[in-house]
């Protein structure tokens, strides 16, 4: 395992970080089965856990916690908040209310006294900035948490971001976690310049392409996996994205036995090849997952491995920018454009 320094707080993180939104009812996953790849997580070098109040709402802060007891001063641990969490309306969001609230929320199913790092897991519109970092600098201030970062932020919101804390005197973000892998690069244009400039640590989600380069997915075979079940439009092979991802994952899957790679290798190492790149989150529901992601821990890809990547999918495009998360409300919302 390798480590690099996150942003620029000094803390010391694993390149590879497990991810937990598999934890509990969404992965079918039992306690007995995380606390086991936690355990794997942990001896394969890994010190880095993410996961999120909304993941199986609330049940992967659990089955974390239970996971982690008695080892907790080991481990750097992230959340993150500010989607639904119920139908009630100001359950979600960046404000103080909430996020004071949710916080100790999620403290109690973790079953800690602070998290190292507590992110906004997508920027709310309708609450401003010097709110929500205001709301994040007394919670660091109370020793709630350590840290805090943004996920999923557009590049302009990161700067508004660090602006409004400068001007207000107020905690900045350290980190932001970014969906990235070879399918989706278009943060290369715009988000990671900006998390350059700024020093922020980024902890890159998705780097498998929700199993797109996981290898299981080839020409010829039925897609069976487990987000194809629960996402099926985005494993159409008969809509033009997934058709271009599907020729490019073939011609990735030839570079890879080329280089004497896992497809899961070529993508990880993708990854984290980049500078700007502290970490990248696995996902794993089953403990073969996580063995075989963990193989790829090492790997660095030469340049002519990188080179024939950027044949395939040119440096800043998003095969599938439809699916993008950082759009602004008004792309989304025509109501928006128009009042």
């Amino acid at each position: 395992m390798q480590y690099r320094t996150l942003g620029r707080t000094g803390v010391q993180v694993s390149t590879l970080v497990l991810g937990a939104m598999n934890f509990g009812g969404l992965g079918r996953t039992t306690q007995d089965e995380v606390t086991a790849m936690v355990d794997a997580a942990l001896e394969g070098g890994i010190n880095l856990i993410d996961t999120a109040d909304m993941y199986s709402q609330g049940e992967s802060e659990e089955m974390v916690g239970k996971a982690i007891a008695g080892r907790r001063d080991d481990i750097v641990l992230a959340t993150k908040a500010s989607m639904p969490m119920g139908d009630e309306r100001n359950h979600r969001g960046g404000s103080r209310r909430w996020l004071v609230t949710e916080l100790d929320n999620s403290l109690r199913r973790l079953g800690v006294d602070h998290v190292d790092l507590y992110q906004i897991h997508r920027w709310d519109p309708s609450t401003g900035d010097e709110e929500t970092l205001s709301a994040l600098t007394d919670l660091r201030r109370a020793g709630k948490i350590r840290y805090f970062g943004s996920s999923t932020f557009p590049a302009y919101r990161i700067v508004q971001a660090e602006w409004a804390a400068r001007e207000n005197h107020l905690g900045r973000y350290v980190t932001e976690q970014p969906s990235y892998s070879i399918l989706q690069r278009g943060i290369e244009t715009h988000v990671l310049p900006v998390t350059e400039q700024y020093g922020l640590g980024v902890l890159a989600w998705s780097p498998l392409a929700s199993g797109w380069l996981s290898g299981a997915i080839r020409e010829g075979r039925e897609i069976t996996t487990s987000r194809s079940t629960l996402m099926p439009e985005r494993f159409d092979t008969a809509i033009p994205a997934n058709r271009a991802r599907l020729d490019a994952v073939e011609r990735l899957a030839a570079v890879a036995d080329e280089a004497g790679l896992t497809m899961i290798q070529l993508a990880l190492g993708f990854v984290t090849a980049h500078p700007a790149v502290t970490s990248a989150i696995i996902g794993p529901r089953t403990m073969d997952h996580l063995r075989s992601q963990l193989a790829a821990a090492d790997t660095v890809l030469s340049a002519d491995v990188l080179d024939a990547i950027d044949a395939i999918v040119a440096p800043g495009v998003d095969l599938a920018a439809h699916e993008k998360f950082d759009m602004p409300p008004a792309l989304l919302d025509a109501a928006r454009r128009r009042r």
